[in-house]
């Protein structure tokens, strides 16, 4: 069996770099690590942290397909990030425009969540432990 250390990373392609940088950075409070442009490519590629650890590749490409977007299709459902108060959360995320579903509870571990999007349709979850 391989034995695997931990989740190294997740990459992001947006439609829009600059307004998904902001997004990611200025309301979601990650940091940008570093940042390239692919001329190759026509390509910017950003590397976020949260609390100093790298999680998110951040990408743009030109005219990228859209995502299918429904919470059941097959791949990737979510990105779900864990918060400590989550009705403190959503007013922050509230305040910055950005809609979030209403709370609900982890009918198996009692736990509360929320879901929103990023500014291309990813949803995104709050998670509260």
């Amino acid at each position: 069996m391989l034995t695997l250390k931990q989740i190294h990373h997740v990459a992001v392609i947006a439609s829009d770099y600059a307004v998904s940088k902001a997004f990611y950075c200025d309301i979601l409070g990650f940091t940008l690590q570093a940042e390239v442009y692919r001329e190759s490519r026509d390509s910017w590629k950003g590397d976020l942290a949260l609390n100093g650890h790298y999680l998110i590749e951040l990408f743009s490409f030109p005219q990228p397909p859209a995502r299918v977007s429904h919470p059941e299709a097959c791949g990737l459902r979510h990105l779900a990030f864990s918060v400590e108060n989550i009705d403190s959360a959503v007013s922050t995320l509230v305040q910055a425009g950005v809609s979030c579903e209403p709370v609900r509870m982890d009918e198996f571990t009692g736990r509360r969540f929320t879901f929103f999007t990023d500014p291309d349709g990813l949803p995104l979850e709050l998670y509260e432990a």
